[in-house]
């Protein structure tokens, strides 16, 4: 579709509307660490709003932004929730007619975020949490975005329509004739933490797996939120790839869904946060963004939002593996940003969609 545009067009328009002295600021010194400070708080409060453009799962998005208005009396944030992709287009497109409505944006792909610093479109700002308790390779050394949740994507199967010694244990499993047409997945061309996925499978198994694969009669959908959904419900007895902090969840609350950390080892997706450097609200956003990495907050993420956090103060769920337990494969979200479109076309022309 011509309206639809690809990273490329992105960056080059979006470098177009963008003054010469944000493109500065991309380029300056680190910044230095910042607070929240009580003059940061009163600022917020004057603006009193802010925009936050977000691909986690619309439930976990509402709680942490209610999280946020009871922390923070008299500041709302407006919740813009849909797939990575398609916020990264939609940014885009205002960004080219020049309007401005996100604040804060929250990406499942963290291609994206290259790209957006590549175009001069994010704000450097960098909490002191941050720099204290996060690895330094999750947070940009420019301030311009860090790491706000991580997460898996996983293999899961409904515990009621397959039994734990007939469950796939890798990817290459799920190639069986026994799953013909009960395999759901979600689809790269919406969901950033796919398009994370379909990179790094592959890179490491190469598209003669999806070739493959594209062969079992598979349920696609959009949203990595939804393949787990499709299990749950019983629509589908395993899901491909989906986002696992919706797989714990739905498991925490007793529905009949099991997550499959491949042998091959299993997709890890980080998904950092930013402010865009024409936020309206500027200040709401940089107290929104500072607190969103602080240890209650991450915290929040783990226990309610069943994501995982880099913060070295935050507890995993008891319930489930530790990150350091599991097998994962490289994320390398530079080749994401370049190779993205190329990805999106390959899978269209083998999965027809």
């Amino acid at each position: 579709m011509t309206s639809r545009l690809t990273r490329r067009r992105v960056l080059a328009g979006a470098a177009a509307t963008t003054t010469a002295s944000f493109a500065t600021m991309a380029r300056g010194a680190p910044p230095e660490a910042q607070k929240i400070t009580p003059a940061l708080v009163e600022a917020a409060k004057k603006e009193g709003k802010l925009s936050w453009y977000t691909s986690v799962d619309l439930p976990v998005a509402e709680k942490v932004a209610k999280a946020f208005e009871a922390a923070y009396p008299g500041i709302s944030v407006k919740v813009e929730r849909s797939g990575a992709e398609r916020i990264f287009q939609r940014i885009g497109q205002e960004y080219q007619s020049k309007i401005y409505n996100c604040d804060v944006v929250n990406s499942s792909d963290a291609a994206h975020l290259i790209v957006w610093k590549r175009a001069s479109m994010l704000a450097a700002f960098l909490p002191e949490e941050v720099i204290a308790s996060f690895p330094k390779e999750h947070y940009d050394p420019d301030g311009m975005y860090a790491s706000w949740r991580v997460t898996l994507s996983p293999i899961a199967y409904n515990t009621q329509l397959v039994k734990a010694e007939e469950a796939p244990k890798g990817f290459n499993d799920l190639l069986d004739p026994r799953w013909v047409g009960k395999i759901v997945k979600a689809h790269p061309g919406y969901s950033g933490t796919i398009m994370t996925a379909t990179q790094q499978l592959s890179r490491d198994l190469g598209w003669g797996y999806f070739e493959k694969l594209a062969k079992q009669k598979i349920m696609q959908v959009q949203s990595a939120a939804d393949p787990p959904k499709k299990v749950a419900q019983g629509e589908r007895a395993v899901m491909a790839d989906g986002a696992e902090y919706v797989v714990s969840l739905f498991k925490a609350r007793g529905e009949p869904i099991e997550p499959v950390y491949a042998v091959e080892g299993t997709p890890l997706v980080t998904g950092p946060s930013a402010i865009l450097a024409r936020s309206g609200n500027p200040n709401a956003a940089r107290l929104f963004y500072a607190w969103s990495m602080s240890a209650p907050a991450q915290q929040m993420n783990v226990d309610v939002g069943g994501l995982r956090s880099v913060h070295r103060g935050v507890k995993d769920r008891p319930d489930r593996l530790k990150l350091a337990d599991i097998k994962t494969l490289r994320e390398d979200a530079a080749a994401v940003a370049d190779q993205a479109d190329a990805i999106k076309a390959r899978y269209l022309k083998l999965f027809k969609v």
